[in-house]
Order: C-alpha cells, then structure tokens, then sequence
C-alpha cells in the first residue's frame, strides 16, 4: 500500500486562501518551505509556513518545534527593500543544532527549512498556485533550494505553467518537464540540476511539492456514520460523495452541506467511476439490498481499501448472502469487515475516526496499534536533500 500523501494535504486549503488574500491585499509574503526532514519530523516536507510584512502568520511546519525561529527569520527578510530582497536562507534546526536548547526538535529530528520573501515577479506565481489549491486544481509547485536563484517559484498544472526561475531557459523548460512527472504521478520530490538547467548537474537543488487529485471517498447509505465520516474525510484530503436511492434519507443538510450526494444504486454509484489505490469505499446502509450489490460492484473497482459496517452477526450474515450472490472468496479477503480499528468506538463520530484510522494504517502496511509497542520508524523514508543528490536524471 502506498503511505498518504500529505503533500496534497499541506499547505491547507484555509492557509491557501488567508496567504491569496494578503497577496490581494498588496501586502509583502514570504514563505517557510519544509523543504528535509531527517529522522522523525511531526510534519512533512512540502509543508508551508507564511508571513506577511504586517506581522500575521499562517500555516505550519514542524507543529510548533521551530515556528517561533523560523517567524523571526521570515520577518527579517520581509524588512529589506522590496526592490532589493535579502537572499534566501536554507536554515537546518534539529537536536545536533546548536539552537538544540531553544528550537531543537522534541521529536528528535532534523529538519532543512527554506526562508525566502517572495520576489516581486514570483507574487503573481504564488497567486495562481494558491487559488488553483483554494479552488482544488491539481497543482505543483516547484522552489529552487540553493545558489542565487533559491526562493524563486515555477507552478505547474496539467496544462500551464506559470512562472520562471530566473536562471536558463532550459532549467524552465526541464523542471516544467520533471514537475509535471511528479504532479502526474502524486508525489512531491527534490530534483537536482547543473547551472545551466542540465538534469546531469547537481549544483543546484529544486523541491517540488505535489497538490494532485484528491483522493475519493465513496460511501454507499446515508446514515449518521455516513454524515460523522463526510464532515472529517475533507481534512485528509478526500473527496466525498454519498449514495443512496432512497432520496428520502439523501435529501438532508447534514448530508448535502459536508459531501456530493446521489440518489442512484450502489452498483450506479460506482459503475463508471475510475478509482484507484488511494480511494476508498465504504458500504454503511444496514440493508442487504443495498449492501451485497454495493459490495459486489465495490470489488470490481481499483479502490485501495473496501469496508463495510456492522455487527459480527450482521458481517457474517452477509458474507454468507455475499457467497450465495456469487462472490468470489479471494475478492472478499478484500473486505474489511466490520470496518475500523478497535478503539472502543460507541458513537457515528468515534466510529468515523475509527473507521479513518484504519484506512490511512492500511495505506500505510501498518497494523495500527500502539506506537509504544511498536518498533521501528513511525513515517516512511522520504527522499531527500543529502539521498537525492545526483538523481535529476
């Protein structure tokens, strides 16, 4: 299973739109980019922390380790000359630091942070890159790291780019190439480059953070789960829809204001929908009519994780119906039923989280039990500044 990908999560939706609009506003940006982390880091990379040059702050990157540092050295750059920006600066904070006592990190780890006043022929870049992620277009965006040019943005969509670097043409024209392979793919990176834009180089360093599609969520019956697991999905970057033929239960606020609602059958609902490893579909309607074909067209589909609610009487009643349908037993080793982790959940909103944590610890190959007891990494392995290196091929 693939681990989320919070670079489509980070920076926010709402961090996206309060930095738009002091780019409206006319006021003066500039950015923290998360650009490495080595070890453990509570967040990240392409996580984004902004400022602005009237003293607000937005966003985050390290959840609190470092921001206070990190806001002092973005408020320094925002008091040059807008004519004549203070170069940007890749700062390192971690426990090896010798700020380890003030800003080290308390997890442990080292992070490489990007401080950079937006230039003033970037402002129109960051602006078309923040309101493609406050409208939900996919978009990337990629920052030079290092040398003179760091700070500089180039943002990239399916089909537009916007932006320049400020160095060789052939860099555009090469990073425009390698961004729109990361943003295809979904997933952020750093890619390396020589001073003339060639990918053989290495001099200089360029971090792309990927916004893609936003993973879908499916849920088949509109109950009080359904409702409880529409209002949290968004803020892990789903996209959520809820079906139901019986428009009665459909036709609710607490329904239509949190997700996309329809009133087909399940196997209408997911007939002609493309979904793939980091989509999920939960089947939560309590009623065999709408459960063992909801089920059975689920198992067609590429999605990565298929649930299904209940009690231990009700999921063993209906792997039974399941079977008799025609099911195929290996397909239903796809099921996970009941669905959710167990924690103890007795209400639609504990069960929602429930249900949520065991999607993203199935995505990630983990089991989803106590940190404490577990040993090991607590994130995957990134690619980063120093592995890297060398790899702009």
């Amino acid at each position: 299973m693939d681990p989320l990908s919070t670079t489509t999560l980070i920076p926010s939706r709402n961090s996206a739109a309060t930095a738009l609009g002091w780019l409206r506003e006319g006021r003066r940006v500039a950015i923290a980019l998360l650009a490495d982390v080595e070890d453990s880091a509570p967040m990240q990379p392409g996580a984004m922390l902004f400022a602005d040059d009237s003293g607000r702050v937005e966003g985050s990157i390290t959840g609190g380790c470092v921001e206070g540092a990190v806001v002092t050295e973005a408020r320094e750059l925002l008091e040059a000359e807008a004519d004549a920006p203070a170069p940007a600066r890749l700062v390192t904070y971690g426990i090896s630091d010798e700020l380890a006592g003030t800003v080290g990190l308390t997890c442990g780890g080292t992070v490489h942070v990007l401080v950079h006043a937006v230039a003033q022929a970037d402002e129109e870049t960051l602006a078309w890159y923040l309101e493609s992620l406050v409208a939900g277009r996919p978009v990337a965006l990629a920052t030079v790291l290092q040398g003179s040019l760091a700070g500089r943005l180039l943002a990239v969509s399916r089909n537009e780019r916007r932006g320049s670097l400020g160095g060789p043409q052939l860099m555009d024209s090469n990073v425009e190439h390698d961004v729109r392979g990361a943003l295809a793919q979904g997933h952020g990176t750093i890619r390396h480059y020589g001073p003339d834009g060639a990918r053989l180089g290495a001099e200089i360093a360029v971090h792309v953070t990927v916004h893609g599609d936003p993973a879908q969520l499916v849920i088949v019956g509109a109950i009080d789960f359904a409702a409880a697991l529409a209002a949290l999905a968004p803020a892990l970057g789903y996209d959520v829809t809820i079906g139901d033929p019986r428009r009665t239960f459909l036709d609710s606020p607490r329904f239509i204001e949190v997700a996309k609602t329809t009133a087909v059958w399940p196997q209408e609902l997911l007939a002609d929908r493309e979904l793939g490893p980091s989509d999920a579909i939960l089947v939560l309607s309590h009623d065999p009519k709408l459960d063992v074909p909801a089920v059975l067209a689920a198992l067609e589909t590429g999605a990565g994780y298929i649930g299904a609610l209940g009690s231990r009487r009700t999921t063993a009643d209906r792997h039974r119906r399941l079977l008799e349908a025609g099911a195929d037993p290996a397909q239903l080793e796809r099921l996970h039923a009941p669905c959710g982790l167990d924690i103890g959940a007795a209400t639609p909103e504990q069960t929602a989280i429930a249900i949520l944590a065991e999607i993203i610890a199935d995505r990630a190959g983990r089991g989803g039990g106590p940190l404490r007891a577990a040993e090991g990494p607590i994130r995957a392995e990134r690619i980063g500044l120093r592995s890297a290196r060398g790899t702009g091929s």
